[in-house]
């Protein structure tokens, strides 16, 4: 079996307040957007910026640095993996995805006089990881968080 890379590294800035919850069994989740900006020439050789949206999820201790330093208009540096997890919507009975970003580590990247705390400009990063390898096959659930079916959709 050949090797294979899913890794994400994104820097940008957080498009809204980070929403927290915790599933039953009490791991705390963040769900967050970030902004992504990349300058494209148009056919009359006019620069246009184009933002591309990436919705992130954070779990544990990264799930608790989101919360406490992040929030709208934070500028991160993300490292993770690209997973898309399906449900079957309630109302509809249709099958329903959504792509994801899982924050592996990250860092804070705001001036000390950009943020909303008496915190240092410091490199915070979490060891939190998901989505692992079992036994050759992917796992598509969040089972190394203790989260089941019955959590997801958030």
């Amino acid at each position: 079996m050949s090797k294979s890379v899913n890794k994400v590294i994104l820097l940008g800035n957080v498009g809204k307040d980070p929403e927290v919850k915790a599933t039953q069994s009490g791991v705390l989740v963040v769900n967050f957007s970030l902004a992504t900006t990349d300058r494209v020439k148009d056919q009359s050789g006019t620069w246009n910026d184009r933002t591309e949206w990436h919705n992130m999820v954070a779990f544990k201790r990264t799930a608790e640095i989101v919360r406490d330093y992040a929030h709208k208009g934070s500028k991160l540096y993300i490292e993770g993996k690209i997973v898309t997890r399906s449900w079957d919507d309630k109302e509809t009975g249709k099958k329903a995805y959504r792509t994801e970003i899982i924050v592996n580590d990250l860092s804070l990247l705001d001036s000390r006089n950009d943020q909303n705390s008496n915190t240092n400009n410091t490199s915070r990063t979490s060891d939190s990881r998901a989505y692992a390898h079992a036994g050759g096959r992917h796992q598509d659930d969040y089972g190394d968080f203790g989260i089941d079916d019955s959590d997801i959709p958030f």
